[in-house]
C-alpha cells in the first residue's frame, strides 16, 4: 500500500537570505509522497526567482506567487486550498527540516489516532532555536512527554491565560512551523485567520483545543528555528496580535472570569521587552490586586526561565565579544 500525499508548505516573504535552504530541506524528506507549494506573499526582494531556482524542473513542487501581501495566514490558507495532500505541514521561509520530519509526525501521528480513535489531532515536531550568536535553545515538542497528551479547552487556557496542568507536557506551544496534521483537520477548524499578522498559530490552536482537537508532538528533533528579526516579529506587533486573539475569545474568557487576565498580560510583557520597568511594575501591582494567585503562580513557573534565557544570551554576546 503507498504512503498517503502529504504536502509540504512553505511560506515566504522577503526571505532571499535563507527560502533556498528551506526550500532545499522540504525537497529532501525521507517520505515518498511529497508535494511542496511555497506561497510567495509578495516579496519584494529576490526571493521569487531564488526560490524558482531551488526547486528548478522538480515536478513535485510548485510556486504560487500572491498580487499583494496578504500576512502569513493568508499564505497558510492559499497552501491549504491548493495543497492536495491528506496531510499538511507547515515549513518556515527561515528554519531548516531535518529529511526525516515528515516521516517521524505522521507517524507518530498515526499512531495515536490508532491508539486512541480522536479524529482532530495536531502533531508538532520537537526542534532547536539556533541565535544569531551562536546560542542555542531546545524546543520541544507539546505532548511529546507524559502518560496524557494535552486536549480539550485546557490547550486554550494554557494559550490565552498560561493555566497548566501538572500531568500535562506543554513544552514550546504550539508554533505553526512545526505543525502537521490532517487536512480534515485543517478544514474542520476554518483554516488560519487571515486578519491575524502575529499569533495565527496560536488562535488556530485555541479553536482546535475548543473543539476538543489533542496536541501530540515527536521526541526526535526534527527541525532548526534560526532566530531573525523584522518589522512584523515587533513587540508592538505581537502586543496588537496578542490583543486581537483576546479580543476573539472574549466570550470564553468572560465565562472562566479571566478577561481581564488575558488582557493584562501581554502588555506587562511589552513592558518588560521594552524596558519600561515603571509601567512593568504598575502593570503587575495591578494584576496582582485582581489576580493574586495566578499571577504569583504565572510568575514563578517562566519568570526564572526568562531570566537564565536571557542571562545566557548576554554571556554568549559577551563571549562572542
Amino acid at each position: 500500500m503507498s504512503e498517503p500525499l502529504v504536502t509540504i508548505g512553505i511560506t515566504c516573504f522577503n526571505a532571499a537570505d535563507t527560502i533556498a535552504r528551506a526550500v532545499g530541506s522540504a525537497l529532501a524528506q525521507n517520505w515518498p509522497n511529497f508535494e511542496v507549494v511555497i506561497v510567495d506573499d509578495f516579496s519584494t526582494d529576490d526571493s521569487t526567482d531564488l526560490i524558482r531556482a531551488a526547486i528548478g524542473g522538480e515536478p513535485r513542487a510548485k510556486l504560487i506567487r500572491h498580487s499583494c501581501n496578504l500576512g502569513p495566514a493568508a499564505a497558510r490558507n492559499t497552501i491549504l486550498s491548493e495543497g492536495r495532500g491528506e496531510f499538511i505541514a507547515f515549513f518556515d521561509d527561515d528554519d531548516e527540516s531535518l529529511s526525516d520530519r515528515i516521516p517521524n509526525q505522521v507517524r507518530t501521528l498515526a499512531a495515536y489516532e490508532q491508539r486512541t480513535g480522536v479524529q482532530l489531532i495536531a502533531c508538532y515536531a520537537s526542534g532547536i532555536r539556533r541565535y544569531p550568536n551562536g546560542y542555542t535553545l531546545a524546543l520541544p515538542a507539546i505532548g511529546s512527554q507524559g502518560e496524557q497528551v494535552p486536549n480539550g479547552p485546557g490547550v486554550a487556557d494554557y494559550l490565552l491565560i498560561y493555566r497548566r496542568r501538572a500531568d500535562w507536557f506543554y513544552g514550546s506551544g504550539t508554533p505553526a512551523c512545526a505543525l502537521l496534521a490532517r487536512h480534515s483537520t485543517f478544514a474542520a477548524v476554518g483554516g488560519f485567520d487571515a486578519q491575524l499578522r502575529r499569533v495565527e498559530d496560536a488562535d488556530f490552536a485555541i479553536r482546535l483545543a475548543l473543539m476538543g482537537g489533542h496536541f501530540v508532538g515527536t521526541r526526535q528533533t526534527l527541525f532548526i528555528q534560526y532566530s531573525t528579526s523584522g518589522l512584523d516579529k515587533s513587540v508592538e506587533r505581537n502586543l496588537e496580535a496578542h490583543q486581537r486573539l483576546v479580543c476573539k475569545q472574549r466570550t470564553y474568557l468572560e465565562s472562566i472570569d479571566r478577561l481581564d487576565y488575558a488582557k493584562r498580560w501581554p502588555r506587562l510583557r511589552y513592558w518588560h521587552f521594552n524596558r519600561r520597568y515603571q509601567r512593568f511594575f504598575l502593570e503587575l501591582a495591578a494584576l496582582l490586586v485582581r489576580h493574586p494567585f495566578a499571577v504569583t503562580r504565572h510568575l514563578l513557573t517562566t519568570g526564572p526561565r526568562r531570566f537564565l534565557h536571557e542571562r545566557r544570551m548576554r554571556r554568549r554576546h559577551h563571549t562572542c565579544g
